[in-house]
This record gives C-alpha cells, structure tokens and sequence, in this order.
C-alpha cells in the first residue's frame, strides 16, 4: 500500500464483499475571495484540530526567545552532514527588492495560504535577512502605511537571533499584513530557519501562517537531527467557513523519518477532520495510519481509518468505514489482511449488515519500507539552514549544561 490516503469521503452503500481501500474523496475547498493588499491581524479567531472554533492570539514578538530543547553534554562541529554553503548575497540584495532599506514600499501579503499544501522548502519562503540593523516606515500615495525593521539579538551559550519584520495597513485599518523572518544559533550546533506570516482584508477574511526547520544533535543517540514543520489557518469574513492546518517532519542520519498531519475545516453546516501519520525505524519497520471524519450541523458523521505495518514483508493491514445518520443508526464495516511473507495473505472482515469474509489468497505483498523523500533529500533541501553561521566560540569556553529536564521557549 502506497503512502496514507488524503481526505474525507462519504460511506459507501455498495455492501458486496470486495477489498477495501482507503479512498480519496474531495473536500470542498473554502471560498476565499482575494484579498485586497493588507493583513495582520493581533488575535485571529480561526479553526483548529479540535472540535470547536479556538481563538489563536499572534503575538507581537519578533520570535526569538530562547532555544526550546534539552541541554546537550556535547557540541555539534562534527555532525555527518555534506558540506553545503549557501552563497550570501550582497546587504542590499539580501533583503530583496522589496524589501531593500532605499527602495519603495515593501509588497504587502494579500491572500490567505493554500490549503492541503503541505511543508514547504526554503526557497519557497525566500528568507533573507539584513546583516544590519533597520527601522524604517512610510505611507503610500493612497494612504496605506508600511514598515520593515531587523536586528539581532545574543544570549547565552553563544545565543543568536538575527530576524528581520515588516508589514503595513489600509488606510481605514480594515486590512493588515505582516511578515517575520529569522534564524537562530548557539554553541551547541543548534540551527533554526524560521518565518511567521499573518493578515487581514476589508472583506474580513484573516490567516495566519507559520514555518520552521531546526538542525541539532539528538541528546540520546547523538546523531544528527533535522525536522521541519508548519501550521496554516484561515477563515472567511462573508461564511461560516475556516481551516486549520499542522505538519511535521523528522529525519535523523541513520534513515529514521516521521510524518504526520493534523487537520480541520468547517464550511457553513459541515465539518471535517483528518489525522495521518509515517514512521520509518530506518531499519526496514514502516507503520502508516489515517484517521479521517465528518459531520453536519443535522446529525449526521461519517469516516474511514486504516492502519498498516510492516517489517521484510510480513505485516498487516486493517480499517474500517463508517457512518451514523442523524437518528443515531450506525452502520460500519471493518476489514482486515495478514501478510505472511511467502506470497499467502489472509483477508477478513465484515459489518453491521451481515456480511462477512474469512479467506487466505495468494497475493504479492507491496509495501514501502522507505520513505521517497528522507534524510538525503532534506539535507539538500535544507542549505540555507546548514549556511548558518552561529558565533565563535572563544577557547575554552563551553556551552552550559542543564540536566534538569529541556528548556522551555
């Protein structure tokens, strides 16, 4: 079975005994119209992963408080990775032209992100930061103002942050956009890529969006680590409608990756959910599982979640589909396939309507013990984080070491 199914999907009625498989159903995306130029929003009430409309507070930080992670007995200089240089640009260039201290106004961000998009690279969020400080701001000849600062902050342990803000508002203030960049570095060889992005427009739609990747040594096997994630959210200012997205990815040197999605939305009278999940031991173990439903505003819920896991092609795969109508009658069907590893598969299953099936066929067992994109690939999508340069350390000094319990950020 390839990688995990994506959204939600309505039961099926046909009840003949055949195999099932995940599906791949439309979700309906959100009727967004396009902004106007604004957005940035200090509190935007949008949709999250539970089952309730949450209030997500932006705060007005330039996100560089202290590094979140456990104290490492040893530094990070001589990690197994290929040594890649990011070519830095001149102050000027590095900034953009949109962004470059003389040159006009910054373009404000005036569309909500795609929904169902996933992680993306870093070239895709084009981070580039001022090796000098700047704060400036301005109004344009319609009456929209603008701003953009950078700076850098130091702390302990060879502590760096170099960010880089900007953003600007209407004139009326009925729409609002901002945008941070930064990075962060200290003596143990932690690095950290990161971008915040947020906004608003005159017809009341609002996001808000963020970004991350890190490089640093795992404390307990001491291999290198790299892990990436990113959190989206939106909701329409004309319809009961929003979204919210999480992703997350991890890799370590020795091929160990995990994957996952935690998803919602809601348009008008309907709501769904989706969770999903990878993990790969490096070793050759893979497990995958998705975990998806819906409901209306009448009563009426519906899903489809499955599971599989595998190890040198023995494993098993099992699921089930189901749906409850609005006078609480349930209806569900279950099913599942043991994978021997000599070319014998034993399938069953059945539901609440009767049918059943207990059988052992002669099947090919098809599973991907590895990931298509993993620790190769992310190291070399990931040259702007590894171009990092943190501080020189002087001689003999060393980073402090707390082993009461991680750091909070």
């Amino acid at each position: 079975m390839a990688a995990s199914s994506r959204g939600l999907a309505a039961p099926p009625f046909d009840l003949r005994i055949r195999r099932i498989r995940p599906v791949q159903p439309l979700l309906p995306t959100l009727p967004f119209r396009r902004a106007r130029r604004g957005g940035a929003a200090a509190g935007v009430r949008c949709c999250s992963t539970g089952e309730k409309v949450e209030e997500w507070r932006l705060e007005p930080k330039k996100n560089c408080g202290s590094v979140a992670r456990r104290a490492r007995a040893e530094a990070l200089p001589s990690l197994p990775l290929p040594s890649l240089r990011y070519k830095r640009l001149s102050k000027q260039q590095d900034f953009s032209s949109r962004c470059s201290p003389k040159n006009s106004a910054p373009e404000s961000r005036d569309t909500p992100p795609k929904r169902d998009t996933g992680i993306a690279s870093e070239k895709d969020w084009g981070i580039s930061l001022l090796d000098e400080k700047v704060s400036e701001s301005g109004t344009n000849e319609d009456g929209s103002t603008w701003y953009r600062e950078s700076g850098e902050e130091l702390g302990d342990n060879g502590y760096r942050c170099r960010w880089a803000e900007m953003g600007g508002k209407s004139p009326d203030g009925s729409s609002e956009w901002k945008e941070t960049w930064w990075e962060k570095s200290d003596w143990t060889g932690y690095k950290e890529l990161g971008a915040e992005k947020s906004g608003k427009n005159a017809e009341g739609d609002s996001w808000w969006e963020t970004w991350k990747e890190v490089l640093y040594q795992d404390e307990w096997s001491n291999l290198a680590r790299i892990e990436r994630s990113a959190q989206k959210q939106a909701k329409s200012g004309i319809e009961n409608a929003g979204w919210y997205e999480k992703w997350w990815e991890k890799y370590d040197a020795k091929g160990w990756t995990e994957k996952g999605a935690h998803k919602y939305g809601k348009l008008n009278e309907q709501s769904w959910w989706e969770k999903w999940g990878e993990h790969y031991d490096g070793r050759g173990f893979v497990l995958k599982w998705t975990d998806k439903w819906a409901e209306t505003e009448l009563g009426t819920r519906w899903g489809d979640k499955w599971e599989e896991k595998f190890f040198a092609g023995i494993g098993s795969r099992q699921g089930e589909t189901w749906h409850v109508s609005p006078a609480g009658e349930r209806w569900s069907r279950t099913w599942g396939e043991e994978h021997f590893g000599n070319g014998k598969v034993h399938k069953y299953g059945k539901s609440t309507t009767g049918e059943s099936w207990d059988i052992v066929v002669d099947e090919e067992t098809y599973y991907e013990a590895e990931p298509h994109y993993g620790w190769a690939e992310v190291v070399g999508d990931s040259t702007q984080l590894l171009s990092i340069q943190p501080q020189q350390r002087p001689p003999g000094v060393y980073p402090n070491i707390d082993f009461g319990g991680p750091s909070t950020q």
